[in-house]
C-alpha cells in the first residue's frame, strides 16, 4: 500500500511518521473547530504533533495560518460595539493611555535586560496591555512576526490566562474588593476576554458587567497599537530593505465589521454566529501555528519570553490592584 504525500507535504519524515502526522493534523484541525475548544489547547496540540512526529505539511499549514489569522481578526470586530467603546473609553481614556504606556515601557526595559527578541516582546506587551491572544493575533501580521515568535507570545499569554482564572477569585476576596472593583481589576489585569469573564463571574453579575464592558472598550485599542507597532518595526528596517508602509487590510475589516454591527441593529441576530466563526478560525490558526514549531525553534526561544511575560504581568496586575484599592482607578 502506498502513502504518497501531496506536493505541499515536503518535510522529510519516515513513512510511518508521515502517515501518523497527517492523520493527527487532520483530526486536530477538525477538533479545533469544535465550539468551546480552548485556543491554548489547540496551540499545545499542534506543537505536540510537530515536536514529536514533525509536520509533513508545513508549507500548507503555514500559508493557512497566515490567512486564517487575518480573517479571524476581521471577525473579532463583530464583538466590538463602537458605541459602548466610545462611552466607556472616553471615561477611562487617561487610565488606558497611561496603562498602555507603562506596559510597553516596562516590557521594553525587561526585554533588553532578558535579551528577548524585540518582536516577541512587542507581542507579549500587546497581549498584556490590551486583550491577550486577540491583540497578538492582530499585531503579529502587522509587524511581520514569524510563527515561532507568535507562538512564543501566545503560549506565554495563554498560560498566564489559566493562572489568572484560578488565583484572581480568591485574591479578590482576600483583598476585600467590591464586585465593581473586582470586575475592573479583572478587565485591566487579565489578558483574554474569556478568562476575564470566567474570573469576574465568581463575584456576581455586577462584577461580570463591569469586567465585560471595560474589556470591550479596551479591545478597540487593538487597532492603534497594531498600526503603531507596524510603523515602529517598519521604521527600524534597513533602508535597503524598506518598502512603503502599508496599513494591514484586516485592521480596516475589523473596524468595518465593528461599525456594521454597531449601527445596523438588524444585524444583531448574526453577531453571535460571526463571533463563533471568528473564534473557531482563531483556534484553528493557533493549532497550525503550533504545528509549525520544531525543536530548534523552541530551543532558540528558551524560557526568556515566558519569564518576560510573567514579570510584566505581575507588575501590571499588582500595580493595577493597588491603584483600584486606593481609589486611583475607579
Amino acid at each position: 500500500m502506498s502513502f504518497d504525500l501531496p506536493p505541499f507535504c515536503e518535510t522529510p519524515l519516515t513513512q510511518r511518521h508521515q502517515v501518523a502526522a497527517r492523520w493527527l493534523l487532520m483530526v486536530g484541525a477538525l477538533a479545533s473547530l469544535v465550539p468551546g475548544m480552548p485556543p491554548w489547547a489547540a496551540l499545545l496540540a499542534g506543537a505536540a504533533i510537530a515536536l514529536s512526529l514533525g509536520n509533513p505539511c508545513l508549507i500548507a499549514t503555514s500559508k493557512a495560518s497566515k490567512w486564517l489569522l487575518q480573517l479571524a481578526v476581521v471577525g473579532l470586530g463583530a464583538g466590538v460595539n463602537l458605541a459602548v467603546v466610545a462611552r466607556v473609553g472616553q471615561q477611562g481614556l487617561g487610565y488606558t493611555l497611561l496603562g498602555l504606556g507603562l506596559t510597553f515601557a516596562l516590557g521594553i526595559w525587561l526585554a533588553r535586560r532578558l535579551k528577548v527578541a524585540p518582536k516577541i516582546a512587542a507581542l507579549i506587551c500587546a497581549g498584556t496591555g490590551i486583550c491577550g491572544g486577540s491583540a497578538i493575533a492582530a499585531a503579529a501580521p502587522a509587524i511581520e512576526a514569524g510563527p515561532d515568535e507568535t507562538s512564543a507570545a501566545l503560549a506565554t499569554v495563554f498560560l498566564l490566562n489559566a493562572v489568572a482564572l484560578v488565583i484572581f477569585p480568591p485574591l479578590g476576596y482576600w483583598f476585600n474588593l467590591s464586585p465593581h472593583a473586582f470586575g475592573l481589576w479583572c478587565a485591566l489585569a487579565i489578558h483574554d476576554t474569556s478568562s476575564v469573564t470566567g474570573a469576574a463571574l465568581t463575584h456576581g453579575p455586577e462584577a461580570l458587567a463591569v469586567a465585560t464592558t471595560v474589556k470591550l472598550a479596551r479591545a478597540l485599542w487593538i487597532v492603534p497599537v497594531a498600526l503603531g507597532l507596524g510603523w515602529w518595526f517598519h521604521r527600524k528596517q534597513p533602508s535597503g530593505r524598506k518598502s512603503a508602509l502599508r496599513v494591514p487590510w484586516f485592521i480596516g475589516g475589523f473596524l468595518l465589521l465593528s461599525a456594521l454591527f454597531t449601527f445596523l441593529p438588524g444585524l444583531a441576530a448574526w453577531q453571535h454566529g460571526v463571533a463563533l466563526i471568528a473564534h473557531a478560525m482563531l483556534t484553528l490558526t493557533l493549532f497550525f501555528i503550533g504545528a509549525g514549531l520544531n525543536r530548534q525553534v523552541v530551543r532558540a526561544a528558551g524560557v526568556r519570553p515566558f519569564l518576560h511575560g510573567v514579570l510584566l504581568w505581575l507588575v501590571i496586575a499588582s500595580t493595577t490592584l493597588a491603584a483600584i484599592k486606593y481609589g486611583v482607578i475607579h
